[in-house]
């Protein structure tokens, strides 16, 4: 069968590829044949197996990805490709996953957001202190004004429901409930386990929750 590079993630040497039968196939490095490219949209012949991918062969460079009746488009590989950067991260967990309890998120879209997330909240915190500053002139008196801070505390407040949403699907992605959530919030123990959360890999394969989202190139 003839089918489509989607994605390899050398890190955790596993990827999929699209077939033209309009299925998605699982593949390691050890079914790679003949040097096969693990190069997004690269086309191949394989051998199908119970959802995996056996035997794989490059026999072209063309980019293409499979779209429904079996012909080869661009639709999944522009998803899973279109961004480039860490902000990418951020800008789609506060914007297309907003409201987003579905699915799975990997590490790299979990730090990456929260990276992001805490550059712009030091930023504002510093802003912040400057205005407090400025409105009491520089003096003595200056620390008894909190004003400055509204701008840190309106980001706080606009994405505290993302991040929540962000950790349900990581909790999804290393294949559990995403109730853990509401750990949390408990003081210290809270920030300890979400660092956890966050460090654990992703479950390889399909779980309840869906396939290893491809992520975003960094």
């Amino acid at each position: 069968m003839r089918g489509a590079v989607l994605h390899y993630d050398k890190d955790q040497d596993y990827g999929y590829i699209n077939g033209v039968d309009g299925k998605r196939y699982f593949f390691v490095r050890n079914d790679l044949n003949q040097g096969a490219a693990l190069v997004s949209g690269t086309l191949v012949e394989f051998q199908p197996d119970d959802g995996t991918a056996r035997n794989i062969v490059a026999v072209s460079s063309t980019t293409i990805s499979s779209s429904p009746g079996g012909q080869l488009g661009r639709t999944d590989e522009n998803q899973s490709t279109r961004s480039t950067g860490l902000w990418a991260y951020f800008g789609n967990t506060v914007s297309l996953n907003y409201f987003n309890f579905n699915g799975r998120a990997r590490r790299k879209e979990f730090w990456g957001f929260w990276l992001c997330f805490n550059l712009v909240l030091v930023t504002l915190l510093g802003f912040g202190i400057l205005v407090n500053l400025a409105i009491n002139g520089f003096g003595i008196n200056a620390g008894r004004t909190s004003i400055g801070f509204l701008p840190a505390v309106v980001f706080l407040l606009a994405f505290g429901l993302p991040w929540i949403a962000l950790t349900v699907r990581r909790l999804h992605d290393i294949g559990l409930s995403g109730w853990l959530v509401l750990i949390c919030f408990i003081p210290v123990i809270g920030e300890a386990v979400l660092l956890v959360f966050g460090l654990i890999e992703s479950q390889v394969g399909e779980n309840p929750w869906g396939q290893v989202p491809a992520g975003v190139r960094v």
